[in-house]
C-alpha cells in the first residue's frame, strides 16, 4: 500500500508545480513561472510519505530559499522510506515564458544513494528506448551510433529520427544525420522531455544525443530507465572551478562514462512528470470555467515496470496547494 502511496504522492507533487506554473503560460516571466512551481511542489511534498533528502534540485541553500540540495521534504515518520530526490519543478521556464511546447514538471526519485549527485554543469549524453538497448556507444561518433541504432530496430537509416537540442555546438550531429539520411528533430529547451521522449514508441523518435545539464541527465536517466531504455553520459567542465567542484562531490575522474545504472544505482526508482505545455507523450495543463483545470500525468516505477498515465480534474477552489 505504501508504494502506491509513495507513486500516487509524487504524481500530486508534479501535478501542484504544473498547475501553479501553467497559470503563467505565455505571461513572459519566466522567474515567476518557476517560483510558482517551486512553491507549489514544495507544499506538496509536505503530504508525501517518506524520508526525502533533495540531491538535486533548485541549487545550494545559499542560492535557493525552497527545494534546495540537503532539504529535507516528506513526512519524516519513522516506518517511512529514506529517499534521495531530484526535482525540476519546471523543465523548461523559457518554454512557458513564451507558451511554446514541452515544459514539464517533474521529479524522480529512489532509495538513499542511489542518485548520482551530479554537479550543475554541462554533460554529454546519448539515450535510446529499450528496443535498441545494447546498440548506443557515446565513445563512438554520431553517424556510428546513428547507424547500430538503426540495425537494433531493424529500420533503414533514413526511417531513423534523432533528436538533439539546437545549439552550435551539436552541429556535427545535425550534420552527419544528413549525410546519413536520417531524420532531424530538434528541440529549444528541456532535454528530459527529449530524452524520455526515445522510451515511447508512438513519439517517432529514436535516438538521443546532445550535451545539456547535468543534473537534469540524471532525472531523465530515471525515467528511461523505467522505460527499459539505456542512458550513456560523460560530464564536461570547463573551467577548474567545475573541476574542483566534481571533487567535492566525490567525482575524481572527469572524463569517467557514466552507465545508467552509475547515474541511477538502484532498481527500484520512481519518476513522475506532469506536462505544462503539451509535449510528445503528455498533454498540458488545461483551464476551463469555474476555475476547474485538466492535467495529465505519468508516474513509472522501475522495479514493477509500471508505467500509469493519469488524468485528473482538479477544482482549484478547493485545492490548499492553489492557496
Amino acid at each position: 500500500m505504501l508504494n502506491l502511496d509513495v507513486s500516487m504522492g509524487l504524481v500530486r507533487v508534479t501535478e501542484a508545480a504544473a498547475l501553479k506554473s501553467a497559470r503563467l503560460i505565455g505571461r513572459g516571466d519566466k522567474i515567476a513561472a518557476d517560483q510558482a512551481a517551486v512553491d507549489g511542489m514544495g507544499k506538496a511534498f509536505e503530504f508525501m510519505p517518506i524520508k526525502g533528502t533533495v540531491v538535486i534540485g533548485e541549487g545550494e541553500l545559499d542560492e535557493a530559499p525552497m527545494l534546495y540540495i540537503g532539504q529535507k521534504v516528506g513526512m519524516w515518520e519513522d516506518y517511512m522510506p529514506e529517499m534521495d530526490i531530484a526535482v525540476d519543478p519546471v523543465e523548461g521556464t523559457i518554454l512557458i515564458a513564451k507558451g511554446l511546447s514541452d515544459a514539464i514538471a517533474v521529479v524522480a526519485m529512489g532509495p538513499k544513494g542511489s542518485l548520482l549527485h551530479a554537479p550543475d554543469m554541462y554533460m554529454k549524453k546519448i539515450a535510446v528506448g529499450s528496443k535498441a538497448k545494447g546498440a548506443i556507444d557515446i565513445n563512438k561518433s554520431p553517424k556510428e551510433n546513428m547507424i547500430n541504432v538503426a540495425k537494433a530496430l531493424n529500420k533503414d537509416i533514413r526511417e531513423l529520427t534523432v533528436i538533439t537540442q539546437d545549439r552550435d555546438r551539436h552541429q556535427n550531429i545535425i550534420d552527419d544525420a544528413r549525410e546519413l539520411g536520417a531524420r532531424v528533430k530538434v528541440f529549444s529547451e528541456g532535454d528530459v522531455t527529449a530524452v524520455l521522449a526515445c522510451g515511447f514508441e508512438n513519439t517517432g523518435i529514436d535516438l538521443f544525443m546532445g550535451i545539456g545539464g547535468a543534473p537534469e541527465g540524471v532525472i531523465a536517466a530515471a525515467g528511461i530507465k523505467c522505460l527499459g531504455g539505456e542512458m550513456q553520459a560523460q560530464l564536461v567542465p570547463h573551467t577548474d572551478e567545475e573541476i574542483k567542484r566534481c571533487a567535492s562531490m566525490g567525482i575524481n575522474d572527469v572524463s569517467k562514462i557514466f552507465t545508467i545504472d552509475d547515474l541511477v544505482k538502484n532498481e527500484d526508482v520512481y519518476f513522475a512528470a506532469t506536462g505544462i505545455t503539451d509535449c510528445p507523450f503528455l498533454e498540458g495543463v488545461a483551464f476551463s470555467k469555474d476555475n476547474i483545470a485538466t492535467s495529465h500525468s505519468i508516474v513509472m516505477r522501475s522495479k514493477t515496470g509500471t508505467i500509469r498515465f493519469i488524468e485528473a480534474i482538479h477544482d482549484l477552489n478547493k485545492s490548499i496547494i492553489m492557496e
